[in-house]
């Protein structure tokens, strides 16, 4: 009798493991270490920007001090607040709390119904501080780029050419491509404007902002740019330079804001990011043919100005009369 022959059993599929964007094996130490490292450079980055432009780094700057009263404190700081999130485990049990034997109990103005107080202020300040801007225009991009970058004398001129034609230029108030911003509004005769961010470290605002507000959280501080801006421009940069691109464009789509321009500067350094977007997010319809149109793209900053103005005049065009809208003549 023949014997039966057994069937190999199938090998099970080895599982593949999670990567990082670079290859590495992911883990929480590989994480941590890769924001801490992330960290590192954006400072070194931002201070890099202060060197090319000639300045001496917040960091090498001698901190001011006031002498008066018992201890020296720097002029004009504040505690940072790192408690967008608190993960922490609790420590303590609900006894401990209610009769404040820990010592690690959290003083009230370090909580959330605290927070929402400091969130209210500085959304009244913002709304305060730039209520009479008509047009504005929010320009974006690296920290690091140099006077004399291609990219940063860009920036000046079209800066500059807005500013001219009556628009008030924001930007995040740092070196680089916002300093060049701010500069050509200077240049331009208009309103220069600087939205800081409190970061770890300071970032130092660049010496061509002529009002400068200080925010503590991102969140404020992105609405204020959508809220007074009537176009984003968007230079080479990094991580937030395509969070505000993606913040407008999400927006655009979602039908929340409208004729409002994004417009890409530097052909050369967005084909990639443009090339993913066709071949990838469209042809797997994840967004449809028209929101690519979305998005301009120019190296010119008188096409970028131009840009921007026909826009504005667009959405504040008076609407057309209907017939039915004459008035009566008197007989």
């Amino acid at each position: 009798m023949a014997t039966r022959k057994s069937t190999p059993v199938a090998k099970k599929k080895a599982k593949k493991a999670v990567v990082t964007g670079t290859g590495k094996r992911a883990n929480p130490g590989i994480i941590a270490d890769a924001e801490e490292r992330a960290r590192a450079a954006l400072r070194e980055r931002t201070e890099q920007g202060h060197i090319l432009a000639g300045r001496t780094p917040p960091s090498q700057r001698v901190p001011r001090v006031q002498t008066s009263g018992p201890t020296k404190i720097k002029a004009n700081s504040r505690p940072l607040d790192f408690s967008i999130r608190d993960d922490r485990p609790l420590a303590e049990t609900e006894d401990e709390k209610l009769l404040g034997s820990s010592p690690s109990r959290i003083d009230f103005t370090r909580t959330d119904p605290w927070r929402v107080l400091r969130i209210m202020s500085e959304l009244i300040e913002g709304f305060d501080t730039l209520a009479n801007i008509e047009k504005g225009v929010s320009i974006f991009g690296s920290a690091r780029t140099g006077p004399d970058d291609p990219q940063y004398q860009a920036a000046q001129e079209t800066a500059r050419l807005l500013a001219e034609a009556g628009f008030g230029i924001i930007t995040g108030a740092g070196p680089g491509i916002m300093e060049a911003a701010n500069k050509g509004a200077r240049e331009g005769n208009g309103r220069s404007i600087g939205c800081n961010i409190e970061l770890p470290f300071e970032q130092g605002s660049n010496p061509y902002v002529d009002t400068v507000i200080e925010f503590r959280y991102f969140f404020i501080r992105k609405l204020m740019f959508v809220k007074y801006s009537s176009a984003f421009i968007i230079f080479p940069g990094g991580f937030g330079t395509l969070d505000e691109a993606f913040e407008a464009l999400t927006l655009i789509q979602t039908g929340k804001i409208y004729e409002f321009p994004v417009i890409l500067f530097g052909t050369h350094y967005w084909a990639g990011l443009l090339r993913w977007l066709k071949s990838r997010v469209l042809v797997e319809k994840k967004i449809s043919p028209g929101d690519l149109d979305l998005l301009l793209v120019t190296d010119d900053p008188a096409e970028a100005a131009n840009a921007v103005i026909a826009a504005h005049m667009a959405h504040h065009k008076p609407p057309k009369r209907r017939s039915s809208d004459k008035i009566p003549t008197q007989e």
